[in-house]
């Protein structure tokens, strides 16, 4: 079956087959914009994270439309946006040729779909973080968007943060001397759910809800992202704190070190073998409060070890050098001694990509046609660290060991010493939500 078809084709195939199919719609070609021009947006998913982005972005573009799962709530969000149009279907918002861009906040394991098809339909993108569910999706996100020559901005907003921004230029350029340690926080891995069968709202297709996801019963606490523990700490739809949070501080990680394009090239655990947390409605186990342990361990070239343990919160990290600390958190950032940040850096060595407004960078991008501060690359580079940290802990449950060094490939992105850790670089998916095998 051919995997660039309509989308009317395919849903009435699938619809005979019996399956909820997902394809890409045609290629359509984007406007030229001139520096005066008012993008129009199109948003999908509009839930917490995703009512919120769109109501931003109102303010500066027109909103042509909306989609979600969830139809009421669609409605409800494009008549507050000024939408004229709210669908269930996101691959209707796709085909409209009025639409330059569009907002992706849809549950993550949905991003790498709406991601490529978005990108195959001539959209630029703003994708909330993490970007990914797994390190395929990632890499198969980057060929689309560098293929179709689409503007990808990751919602990984602390790039465009003063704080962040000069905290990791002063680590970049030497100002706490050779970088020996990296301490980030213990983030958790998700939870594996036991919850009963609850009746489906009206209006949300629960199936294309679950997507790629083997589908569970409906239970108001896994499609609720703001509930405990909700869909962001399970493990058949996240990858729990340790994507979500970790998104933000192992970014950081990333950033002050220089890898936006490379990562770790070892990483393992050390303690008791990794040990599942159920989520019942008995001990539901709280919005993320899932597995922490074994201790995660990442080694970087050079030499530099990053802990997970012992960092300053989840939204930054604390770099360790030959002339002292430098911790980065969002909105903050501090050295000790501090005299090794007392002065502003005069003509560094390293200059780091300056943005000032995450939403602003993107839109000024989508017109200029440059990558924004949290590009495609970047956003993949950044969940792979994160799925790292989940994939080292998975192999201990598997092998009963820890302590193994798992050996990364950052180039190749695989694993070159351990056929169990590959097995985590992407996850089944239900027929009818599979990658694309090209983009």
């Amino acid at each position: 079956m051919s995997e660039r078809i309509t989308r009317r084709g395919f849903l009435h195939t699938g619809a005979a087959a019996g399956v909820a199919a997902v394809a890409a719609p045609y290629f359509v070609p984007v406007r030229v914009m001139g520096a005066n021009d008012r993008i129009v947006l199109g948003s999908i998913g509009v839930g917490n994270q995703g009512g919120s982005l769109v109501r931003s972005f109102s303010r500066q573009c027109a909103i042509a439309a909306i989609a979600d799962v969830y139809l009421p709530r669609a409605r409800e969000v494009a008549a507050a946006v000024g939408a004229k149009d709210a669908y269930q279907d996101y691959r209707q918002l796709l085909e409209r040729k009025d639409i330059d861009a569009v907002i992706v906040a849809t549950p993550l394991r949905w991003h790498a779909l709406n991601c490529i098809h978005a990108a195959q339909a001539g959209k630029d993108i703003y994708c909330e973080k993490p970007l990914t569910y797994t390190i395929v999706e990632g890499r198969r996100i980057v060929e689309a968007v560098r293929k179709y020559k689409r503007i990808l901005q990751t919602g990984s907003q602390q790039r465009s943060g003063g704080h962040e921004y000069t905290g990791c230029t002063f680590v970049r350029n030497g100002a706490i001397g050779k970088v020996t340690r990296v301490l980030a926080s213990n983030y958790c891995s998700p939870m594996e759910p036991q919850h009963p069968e609850q009746e489906i709202p009206e209006g949300l297709d629960w199936d294309m809800w679950c997507g790629p996801a083997e589908k569970p019963p409906y239970n108001f606490v896994i499609w609720d992202n703001r509930s405990n523990p909700s869909w962001v700490s399970i493990r058949p739809f996240s990858g729990g704190e340790m994507t979500d949070w970790g998104s933000h501080g192992l970014d950081m990680a990333q950033w002050g070190l220089g890898m936006d394009e490379s990562g770790p090239v070892e990483v393992w655990v050390e303690g008791e073998p990794f040990r599942p947390i159920i989520s019942t409605p008995e001990q539901p186990g709280g919005r993320h409060r899932g597995p922490n342990a074994p201790k995660v361990l990442m080694k970087y070239a050079g030499d530099i070890v990053m802990e997970l343990a012992g960092g300053p919160g989840n939204s930054g990290v604390r770099f360790v050098g030959e002339k002292g600390t430098l911790t980065v958190t969002r909105g903050n950032f501090r050295s000790d001694p501090a005299e090794l940040t007392a002065e502003p850096l005069k003509e560094p060595k390293v200059e780091l990509y300056r943005s000032t407004n995450h939403y602003q960078n993107w839109l000024d991008c989508i017109k200029d046609r440059r990558d924004p501060v949290a590009n495609v690359e970047t956003g993949h580079r950044s969940a792979t660290v994160c799925h790292l940290g989940n994939i080292a802990r998975w192999v201990s449950e598997l092998t009963g060991q820890t302590g193994q060094k798992l050996a990364w490939d950052p180039v190749a992105e695989r694993f070159t010493n351990s056929p169990e850790a590959n097995r985590f670089l992407d996850r089944p998916r239900r027929k009818g939500f599979q990658l694309p095998a090209t983009v």
